[in-house]
């Protein structure tokens, strides 16, 4: 009886624990397909932290007021794997930047691609048949 009920608490508690894991990864958690963003401005940070990367970028709204946008990307390994290093994206770089929005109406967003200067396109998480290494 004892055996069972350790088998029972455990397997709850492993249940419990898989559901907040597997909304972290849901896209529909945080963003909105329905609000895709099409953005351009100047890399101010780029950050390659597990388990996900951050692009923040100043852009100029169409008040003429410069907004700071922080764009969600995959993990560092992922892509590096990619193409994309450090030094792809230094501070002042201009990019444009394709995704979503996040469902609050923030001004952050997951990165769906990065188009930089040069008109090169970059995938942001998974492959895409038009993407490839990063080369700004």
């Amino acid at each position: 009886m004892r055996t069972k009920l350790v088998v029972i608490v455990t397997a709850l508690g492993l249940l419990v624990a898989a559901v907040p894991a597997w909304a972290h990864h849901a896209f529909a958690a945080e963003f909105d397909q329905n609000k895709p963003i099409k953005v351009q401005g100047s890399v101010v940070k780029w950050e390659l932290t597990n388990p996900h990367s951050w692009i923040h970028i100043d852009v100029k709204g169409a008040d003429g007021k410069t907004v700071t946008w922080m764009i969600e990307g995959a993990s560092p390994n992922n892509l590096y794997r990619l193409g994309l290093t450090k030094e792809s994206l230094p501070p002042g770089s201009v990019i444009s930047v394709e995704g979503y929005q996040a469902k609050d109406g923030s001004t952050r967003a997951v990165g769906r691609n990065i188009v930089f200067a040069n008109g090169k396109k970059f995938f942001l998480g998974l492959s895409e048949a038009e993407s490839g290494p990063a080369k700004p």
